[in-house]
Formats: structure tokens, sequence, C-alpha cells
């Protein structure tokens, strides 16, 4: 694909600053930023990170997508794009043609091959096609599974446009993905659909709010009759997306306290997949995945020495057993080659360690592979339903300033156990935002 920065992140920063009259110095002050950094983002010495042109966007009074600017495309791409936008536009308007199954799931591993390997050009030539065959197998089978394969069509188009800060196409992108997860009963599929909805908030710097998105879609996971497999496959990628904005906060106390607490539930939900990653809808989640996580968070934090202490231990762990690689000491076997994606009624595969991921165009490609359906769920009674999170409407931060109220504090996520649970407490969320 002939995309084309132009200009880069760093000298778009100038741009915006020159056209304001400010020096470095001005700006640095305005966004609370080193002026050293600043200098260095300018001239693409430093890479301009979410946190940072968060920051600059609120100097400058545009979201963090304006600051980091838009990736053009070459001419003869134009049309590939404009091919799928109109996909997109016609999300209801299935073809009158049947499409098979199998030309389904095939565009599908064909797709994850492009995204994983980063081939931009050949993904972008694929989708428009993909997308319309998807939507037609959807309309046409009107079935869990394919309603979920449509989701996790939109869910690529979300990376490949959020990669390219084409903010206007991820942000139709998700609310897509979001629709076609909701036409037939898939909790799993909403939970994926809320984790890059919330990716959408972190592109835009309003990290609170994302923060709010995700521990609801959390606390609808953890009400659903889900296997205890898929409900912490679900709750933990949701907790990895939790890490992420809680490393962008800028209130690096409240953004320790948010880390932590997804830490720790994402832990538990890696105990469900003691011996590998396992790749889902597009994402990857498990012990390699979920220490990645931890490990890019203390350092979003401003604590490289503990990201360094966690490496040390884990090097220490693994020379002792080669096996055991995460801070938990749960055990993670070297990674193997990608299994096809698993059809209707397989058990939840077991594939390869996780990559950091994210829409960011700083960050790796996502996994793979993914689940037909869901697990079977527990049998009536095994397990409690926990409460769920009574989140007020999402307001401003400002608002709150405002009136004169405070910020409620997030208390850990209710754990669940293949136990009976006697009681656990609800949980109340920031309805606040800005990342």
């Amino acid at each position: 694909m002939g995309t084309i920065i132009d200009p880069a992140p760093g000298e778009h920063v100038a741009m915006l600053r020159k056209a304001r009259g400010w020096t470095q110095t001005q700006l640095s002050d305005r966004a609370n930023v080193s002026t050293s950094l600043l200098s260095k983002v300018e001239v693409g010495d430093r890479a301009l990170t979410p946190e940072v042109a968060a920051a600059l966007g609120r100097a400058f009074g545009l979201s963090m997508a304006e600051v980091l600017g838009r990736a053009s495309v070459a001419a003869d791409d134009e049309q590939l794009l404009a091919k799928l936008r109109s996909a997109m536009r016609d999300y209801d308007m299935p073809d009158l043609q049947p499409v098979p199954e199998g030309r389904v799931t095939a565009g599908l591993r064909t797709a994850d091959r492009y995204r994983d390997g980063v081939d931009v050009a050949s993904l972008i030539t694929l989708l428009p096609g993909l997308l319309r065959s998807a939507t037609t197998y959807a309309h046409t089978a009107n079935s869990p599974g394919a309603w979920s394969v449509l989701a996790d069509v939109y869910s690529t188009v979300y990376w490949l446009a959020a990669r390219h800060r084409w903010m206007d196409m991820a942000e139709l992108a998700v609310t897509r993905q979001r629709w076609a997860a909701e036409q037939q009963p898939n909790p799993v599929a909403e939970a994926f659909s809320s984790r890059d909805r919330a990716g959408t908030y972190l592109n835009f710097g309003d990290v609170e709010r994302g923060l709010v998105v995700v521990d609801r879609a959390i606390v609808a996971v953890q009400s659903a009759p889900l296997s205890t497999a898929d409900r912490d496959l679900a709750v933990g990628i949701l907790n990895l997306r939790g890490m992420t904005l809680a490393g962008r906060l800028r209130d690096k106390t409240e953004g320790k306290r948010e880390a932590r607490r997804h830490i720790e539930s994402a832990w538990r939900a890696a105990g469900s997949f003691p011996t590998r990653d396992v790749d889902a809808h597009g994402l990857t989640f498990g012990p390699q995945n979920t220490f990645t996580h931890v490990l890019a968070t203390q350092v979003d934090l401003g604590r490289p020495q503990d990201a360094l202490a966690l490496t040390d231990r884990s090097a220490r762990r693994s020379a002792a057993d080669p096996g055991r690689t995460d801070p938990d000491q749960r055990r993670a076997r070297p990674a193997r080659p990608r299994r096809p994606r698993r059809r209707a009624g397989e058990p939840v595969p077991r594939i390869r360690r996780g990559t950091p991921d994210g829409p960011h165009p700083s960050h790796g490609p996502r996994g793979t592979a993914r689940p037909g359906v869901l697990a079977p769920p527990h049998e009536p009674g095994t397990e409690e339903t926990f409460p769920a999170l009574r989140h007020p409407p999402l307001t401003p931060r400002g608002a709150l300033a405002a009136s004169g109220a405070t910020t409620p504090r997030r208390g850990p996520f209710p754990t669940v156990s293949a136990q009976p649970v006697k009681s656990v407490a609800p949980v109340a969320a920031s309805p606040s935002g800005a990342a």
C-alpha cells in the first residue's frame, strides 16, 4: 500500500506550534512536558506517544488524533479505501447471491496472516470484498458464529484505520463491530468489541472514559452464562486494555491503583491458560502476553525500575525452570506454530505467545486465530452471578469539578471462581474522562 505519512507526527506538532506563534518552551509549559522531549519529538528523535500527543492536544485545544495527523495514501490506493468505506455503509445490505462459509473463513485466515505480518498493501486489497462476503454470510446464516465472524472483520478494519490514524473510519468500524456482535447472543464477541471501543477513547486521549467502558464490559462478561475458560479469556483481554489505559492516566497515583486492579485480575484470568497463550478474535491472551503488558504498563507509569526488577525475576525463574516465565509463577511453554482457526464445537485452541498490541502505529500487530463459538456454559447453580457495577452516566471530569463532587475510586474486580461465592461487593467506577 502506498501509504504516505505527510507530515510525520513530530513535524506536524511543529507545524501546529508555529501556526500559533508559540515557542517550544511556551508549548512545553502549556502541555506540561519537558522542552527537551518536545524538541526531540519535533525532529523525529523520539516517537510521539499517545500520552504526549494527548497532553499536546489539550494545550492546542485539539484531539489526540488531530495532533498525530492523518496518514494519507497514494492515488492508486484511494479507490481501495473508497470500496472499503462503501462496504461499511452497506452493513445491512447483503448481496443476493449466498456466500459459502468456507470462502469467508478462508478470507479471515488470509486477513489474519496479512495483519500479523503487517502486510497493509495486501490487507487493504482483501478487506472490501471480504467485508461484503462476511456481511452476506452473517445475514444469511444469522447465527452467533456468523455474526461473530463479521464482527472480527470489522475489528480488522478498525486495526487498519487506527494504525493509519483514519479516526473517522476507526470509529465507524468499532460501531459496526458492536452492532454485529449484538445481533445474536455472544458475550465474548461483545467483550472484544468493547475492548476495541475503549481503544477509540485511548486514540483520542479520553483515558478515563475508556476505563469505564472496560469496567462495564467486565461486569457484563462476569454476569454472562459462560464457561470459566471463555469468561477468563474475555475478562483477561479487557484487563490488558485496562492496563494500557491506566498507564496513560495523568494522575499517576490513580494510574498505579487502576493498573494494580487490572494486573491482579489479568493474572487470575491467565490461570485458565497455564501452558501457553491462546489466540482468539484476532487477539492474544495468556501468561506471556499478560507479562508483556504488565512490563509496558510499569514503564508507562514512570516505574522503569519496577519493570527491570520484573524482568530480572522472570529471568531468574526461567533459568531455574525454563517453562516458567511470568512473575506469578505460571508455566508458559515455548511457542508453537499457529494452528488453523477453530470451527464450531471445537475446543479453545492453545497457540503461541502473545505480543503487545494497540492501535497506535508504534505498537506491534496482534494475534490471529479466533474461536468460532462459545464453549459450553456451566450448569445452572454452579456459580453465583456477580452483581453489576453501578456506573453513573459518563460525565467529564470538568463537570464533576464544577459541581464540587469528587471522583469515586474503583475497587478490585470481583473474582470468578468455580466454587460458589458467598458475596461480592459492587465496584464503583470513575465516571470522568480525558485519553
